[in-house]
């Protein structure tokens, strides 16, 4: 995915899911992510507040503290996840940059463009982290899932 969204984005997308293969209601500390994931502490730290303030997920402090998701898997979507993270501008900008590019004043891709936003946005707002998790789980991989959205 990273020709849309950022590294940041697509960490969150990992974490939300590793968090979601976990056991209900228990707590993973941004050491176990960073671990399992192979991203750098801090980064993730950031990233991992941030979805937090948003309300996707809930935080402890403490020793035995860390992170687990606010709302079961089936009502998160990647849409949920992009939308905290990197916003939703994908949905509406250019995709060759121009401010003015419109239906009324369409650049040379507008159209092309357009059809294939639409299909990211239905895809996005359609899958969400229990499907995602459930084809991890007999993948027996987080990375199995992430590397096929990629």
């Amino acid at each position: 995915m990273g020709l849309i969204f950022s590294r940041q984005c697509e960490y969150a997308l990992q974490s939300v899911l590793y968090l979601a293969l976990q056991p209900k209601g228990e707590l993973v500390s941004a050491k176990e992510l960073t671990k399992h994931l192979s991203i750098p502490y801090h980064f993730l730290a950031k990233i991992l507040q941030t979805l937090s303030r948003k309300g996707l997920l809930v935080s402890s402090r403490g020793p035995t503290g860390g992170f687990m998701l606010s709302m079961p898997p089936r009502d998160i979507t990647l849409f949920h996840i992009i939308e905290a993270i990197d916003g939703i501008d994908f949905t509406n900008k250019c995709v060759l940059g121009y401010r003015r590019c419109s239906a009324n004043s369409p650049c040379a891709t507008h159209d092309e463009w357009a059809s294939v936003r639409e299909a990211i946005y239905q895809m996005l707002i359609s899958k969400n982290i229990e499907t995602l998790a459930e084809a991890a789980r007999e993948c027996q991989s987080v990375q199995c899932v992430t590397q096929a959205l990629a």
